[in-house]
């Protein structure tokens, strides 16, 4: 298995625009979305999961995880999002991120956010106390492709003139990679396991990531943004 060594964030690093994940990004979200989805698969099927095997395919992606463990319940994932929602309504940010969020805006930078849930996202941003930082943000109600297709970073960049090499994508998940690199802008992985090393799969979770898919860096505390 490759391995990728860890990226160092270089001091003084200056985006002038930064494009966010939100789900285990910013969102501290994975332990309660895991408990809402172990808790559906049991009072539809009476299936029994360990919960961090549904933690790491959700790490991958919801659709993966409902194909490794629910391909076979009919509207399983309507009902794992109505519980799931129930576990965000009081939503736990990871920490700093609050900070980062004022701090680049106070120094007129421009926070952007792309989240595949609809506009669900915006309650959640709103009960987290962060959503006036942000310049827009592109739910699934924007109708594009969801990541790794770079659809809606190429939205942000044509509508609001962003300079590629002056943006860049943040994402814990080797899609949000994939799509910022495909958008040509720059990348931030977002690794808070705190693992000195890590390896970034592929939205397919099959392969390693390949050249042209590695972060442009790797970070495990949101505040190292700021160094």
């Amino acid at each position: 298995m490759q391995i990728l060594q860890k990226y160092v964030i270089i001091k003084g690093m200056d985006y002038q625009d930064y494009i966010w994940d939100l789900g285990g990004t910013l969102l501290d979200n994975y332990e309660s979305s895991s408990h809402a989805f172990a808790a559906t698969l049991w009072s539809m099927a009476e299936r029994v999961v360990l919960r961090t095997d549904v933690y790491d395919a959700l790490k991958v992606s919801t659709a993966y995880a409902v194909e490794k463990f629910a391909s076979d319940l009919p509207g399983f994932l309507e009902e794992y999002k109505k519980l799931e929602a129930e576990e965000l309504e009081k939503p736990i940010l990871f920490s700093g991120a609050k900070k980062v969020l004022k701090s680049l805006s106070v120094n007129v930078k421009k926070n952007f956010m792309i989240s595949h849930r609809n506009h669900q996202v915006l309650t959640i941003l709103s009960a987290a106390e962060i959503g006036s930082y942000f310049t827009e943000v592109v739910t699934a109600d924007n109708g594009f492709k969801r990541k790794p297709a770079p659809e809606s970073i190429n939205y942000l960049l044509s509508k609001y003139k962003l300079n590629p090499k002056k943006t860049v994508m943040i994402g814990d998940r080797s899609l949000d990679i994939e799509a910022g690199n495909a958008a040509g802008v720059e990348t931030i992985y977002f690794d808070s396991s705190n693992d000195s090393i890590q390896s970034v799969k592929t939205s397919d979770t099959t392969k390693n990531v390949r050249l042209t898919n590695e972060p442009t860096h790797i970070i495990h505390e949101l505040t190292e943004i700021l160094l």
